[in-house]
């Protein structure tokens, strides 16, 4: 297998051209820097490109992307200062940060990369710091190189790119990122240069410096992989002892956004059908009120005392039990709050914050995320056969279309799997055995073959604590697993290899992930140290097949998540994490749908609809090309005075020297260190000191990476250097580079306007089948009825959708109506469109008779206001207008609260 990259996904490539645009204009401050390594008697030279972030000017180019993407605009730089180290001195050290957000399994680790090499094809930065807080994470980074590898090499034209990891036992790597041409990665986990006692921050003899000052004067771009983790006193401080030039933060659940350019929400990324859909199975006990239930859900410290929430099972007025929480101190009584017998030697005594327990009188100790009175075993083995049978199933539905199913355990203790007579482990094998006797392709395995485990531990090593590489040992079970899990995915993937049930703690939280998780088995509590939306996040990536090509039906893309909670809860405490991080509007669009209750639309048959679908489906069916034009004086014109707004600053030469010389490392290896340093001096402007390169070529190069390429005449390109300013022309002469890309920018943007702006659709003579139109759809998103509709029921995926929905059902014009699926879509230059709705609609007049038939397309949003939507999606909107105007249909963008037919409302196609 050979994962399958596309180049021109929209979101990737608008999140790379995010990050790019940051850099607009900003000056070169070096083309040559200079580094005295001796190697015995040779003397090597290496080359620098860096870049002077005038602070005000970076703020500008934030708050222009910013606008560009819809992102409230920031109020000022964030800047991140600490006090670090820097060749051999304590001084503060500033550097601004950038973040990119994107839902997990979106592709967040192949947009990073990608912008690195961006950045270096556009503005020449090469070294690359890669930040991770975790092996797990580090592991997911190296794989993400490996099967990147060929795509980049594509798509860049062959770049000279190489990574290493860093290994404080091998500082030849540090020594090649330092010194190295071309563009370099490397990368390094957190733990490895953030105490004193690292090797990156010793001292090899009396006369070196340390290895750490090297890599401050490499002013190194920081990569930081899930930056929230990266929040501590003691991480900062380490991040700014890199001296970085910049800090570009990515993740999904950013704790703190510093300068958020980019953003790609859970809602946006499942109405876009990037990630799976989510349901959850719930597995909890029923009744089950014979003793007494105590659930530890949180504590906190207050100036007067220490407090406790719990949840106990409480005695309503009408004689019903419910699980409620209170909050209780030190000398309460349960039974106050429970109304039952069952509590009354429930007496809390202590509130242990620091152990995360509270004791009772009676000689009880709860600890969080371990319920007292609960039949933990129970529930477990329910919710492993549960998900083992799942299994089963999906394999079974899937495998005709070559795609592997996994599963994936969360379980609460380590010891409950992996020592003798795990609980967990007794029980997935009892099920695994029991249960395959249904399935004949599983027969052949035993239930050891079929599982593997990652649990990351700890061990002292040299100079701190670095992470083993083995699950949970040395033995040759553990560095297999290993190996299959984290590094050999295509492995992992294939139907010759029968592992398919993973087993972890935490340790595959975040950093990792595999396409084809289809069942998560959450085997904590809900009071777990692991996010709802890290744990899920592990399967969201859409499913690939044995070919290594995505595959994006909606039959296929189902997570489901096998919780030992009620369906209320775990959406409730999903949706509480999205509210605290997007706010409650954007968390309730989200739908969490229960896979216990799973319900399937059936097709009305085709030859018995009513005349009015056949009007309908005859009227939008029909494909349509578009055709473009230029107007290529305009264009030059719209570029040029785009352009005279920018200042491209000159490059300087800024020159540092620092001799290094190659000794004995002392475990058979060799290693730098540093044996002298200067301060970084400004030597000369360069202008006039080089040839002047292609400029319109080079422009012309630049255009060729946009998503659709675009190819412009040499005339059109000299048009726009000769139409700007004659300072910006000087500009254009000292630093051609700055200039080529502010400019391609520039014709991007503007082309991009044009385009959409003059588009014309003609049909094409092809048309959508009504065949594609499946006969059932089994789907456990909410369901509206439909007596109106195609289908006898409509999964809606969202508030606006559902009441959408309703509208139509309970308007007496509207005489039938179709929700279109994610086929039938519309080609336009920024992509392919799929719009909402399509329905019939008749009018009656005074009398009662109906007047004539129309049939209308509808886009919903939950606001009609141009300003509230991303500038991509206004122009996607209006091709879409486009492509309906040519064939003759009304079409509208409208909220769920505008009226119907909506002849006048909306208008954000328009």
């Amino acid at each position: 297998m050979q994962f399958q990259f596309d180049a021109h996904q929209e979101f990737q490539v608008q999140a790379v051209a995010s990050v790019a645009d940051v850099f607009r204009g900003l000056r070169l401050d070096a083309v040559g820097g200079q580094f005295d390594i001796l190697f015995g008697s040779r003397v090597a030279l290496a080359d620098e490109t860096r870049f002077a972030l005038d602070r005000d000017r970076l703020l500008e180019n934030v708050r222009a992307v910013q606008r560009h993407n819809g992102i409230p605009e920031s109020d000022a730089l964030r800047l991140l200062t600490e006090t670090a180290d820097i060749d051999g001195v304590r001084q503060p050290v500033t550097f601004p940060n950038v973040s990119v957000e994107m839902e997990t399994g979106t592709g967040k680790t192949y947009v990073y990369l990608r912008t690195a090499l961006e950045l270096y094809r556009q503005y020449g930065l090469r070294r690359f710091v890669i930040v991770v807080p975790s092996v797990a994470v580090r592991e997911g980074v190296v794989k993400t190189f490996e099967v990147t590898r060929g795509h980049f090499a594509q798509l860049y034209d062959n770049p000279d790119c190489r990574h290493d990891v860093y290994d404080g036992r091998n500082l030849s790597k540090l020594s090649e990122f330092v010194t190295g041409g071309g563009v370099r990665f490397l990368i390094m986990t957190v733990d490895s240069f953030n105490k004193e006692q690292n090797v990156i921050r010793q001292k090899r003899d009396r006369n070196s410096v340390v290895p750490l000052h090297a890599l401050q004067s490499a002013r190194p771009v920081l990569i930081l992989d899930e930056p929230q983790n990266l929040e501590s006193a003691k991480s900062k401080q380490a991040l700014a002892a890199l001296n970085p030039l910049i800090a570009l933060r990515y993740s999904a659940t950013h704790r703190d956004s510093y300068n958020l350019v980019y953003r790609l929400t859970p809602f946006e990324a499942y109405r876009q059908g990037l990630v799976k859909r989510i349901e959850v199975a719930p597995v909890v006990t029923a009744d089950d009120f014979n003793s007494a239930y105590v659930r530890l859900v949180e504590m906190a410290s207050t100036s007067k005392a220490v407090v406790a929430k719990l949840a106990v099972h409480q005695r309503m007025a009408d004689g019903r039990i419910k699980e409620k929480a209170y909050t209780f101190r030190p000398g309460d009584r349960l039974s106050d709050r429970a109304n039952r017998s069952e509590y009354e030697t429930f007496v809390v005594d202590t509130i242990d914050i620091a152990a995360r327990t509270v004791s009772f009188t009676n000689g009880v100790t709860v600890k969080e995320g371990v319920p007292h009175g609960a039949d933990t075993a129970a529930v477990f083995r329910e919710q492993v056969r549960y998900t083992v049978e799942q299994h089963f199933r999906r394999q079974e539905q899937l495998r005709p279309q070559g795609i592997k199913v996994l599963s994936l355990f969360f379980i609460d203790r380590v010891d409950n799997y992996a020592a003798a007579g795990g609980v967990i482990r007794r029980l997935f094998d009892e099920a695994f055995d029991e249960l395959k006797a249904k399935y004949p392709a599983w027969q052949r395995y035993s239930a050891d073959r079929v599982q593997a485990a990652y649990f990351a531990s700890k061990k002292r090593k040299g100079g701190g604590v670095e992470f083993q590489d083995s699950a949970g040992g040395e033995n040759a079970e553990d560095r297999a697993a290993y190996a299959l899990i984290m590094r050999d995915k295509e492995k992992l993937l294939s139907f010759a290899e029968p592992t398919a049930f993973l087993f972890s703690h935490s340790a595959l939280k975040e950093g990792w992930d595999n396409p084809n998780v289809f069942q998560i088995c959450t085997l904590n509590q809900t009071a777990s140290e692991v996010k709802k939306r890290q744990e899920i996040g592990r399967g969201l990536r859409l499913a690939v097949d044995q070919s290594g090509a995505r595959r994006r039906e909606d039959g296929v893309n189902v997570l489901t998540v096998v919780a030992n909670e009620s369906y209320e809860s775990f959406v409730a405490g999903l949706q509480g994490e999205l509210a605290a991080e997007y706010g409650d509007a954007e968390a309730a669009k989200l739908r969490v749908t229960n896979a216990r209750a799973k319900s399937v639309a059936v097709r009305k048959s085709l030859d018995q609809l009513p005349v009015e679908f056949h009007e309908l489906w005859e009227a939008i069916r029909r494909k349509t090309r578009y055709r473009v034009t230029v107007d290529t004086p305009k264009l030059v014109a719209d570029v040029v005075g785009e352009l005279d707004k920018l200042t491209v600053s000159p490059p300087r030469v800024v020159v540092t020297r620092a001799r290094l010389d190659v000794q004995e490392d002392g475990r058979g290896g060799q290693a730098f260190v540093a044996l002298q340093m200067s301060g970084a001096k400004t030597l000369a402007a360069l202008d006039g000191r080089f040839p002047l390169p292609d400029l319109v070529g080079k422009i012309a190069e630049l255009l060729t990476h946009v998503k659709p390429p675009m190819r412009l005449t040499r005339k059109t390109l000299l048009a726009v250097v000769a139409g700007v300013k004659p300072e910006l022309q000087q500009a254009a002469v000292e630093n051609p580079e700055g200039f080529a890309a502010v400019a391609a920018n520039a014709l991007r943007d503007k082309l991009d306007e044009q385009l959409v702006a003059g588009i014309r659709y003609e049909p094409d003579g092809g048309a959508y089948d009504q065949e594609l139109f499946e006969p059932t759809v089994e789907t456990s998103s909410q369901m509206a009825a439909a007596k109106k509709s195609l289908y006898d029921r409509l999964a809606v995926d969202s508030e606006v959708e559902r009441k959408f929905a309703e509208k139509l059902e309970s308007a007496d014009g509207v005489k039938f109506y179709v929700k279109l699926p994610r086929w039938f879509t519309v080609p336009t230059p920024l992509g392919t469109y799929n719009p909402d709705w399509a329905f019939v609609w008749q009018d009656a007049d005074e009398f009662g008779d109906g007047g004539p038939r129309l049939v209308l397309v509808r886009e919903t949003k939950g606001s009609a206001n141009q300003a509230d939507l991303r500038q991509d999606e206004n122009r996607k909107i209006h091709c879409g207008k486009r492509h309906h105007d040519a064939l003759g249909i009304d079409y509208q963008v409208m909220t769920a609260a505008d009226p119907l037919p909506g002849l006048k409302a909306g208008g954000a196609g328009g």
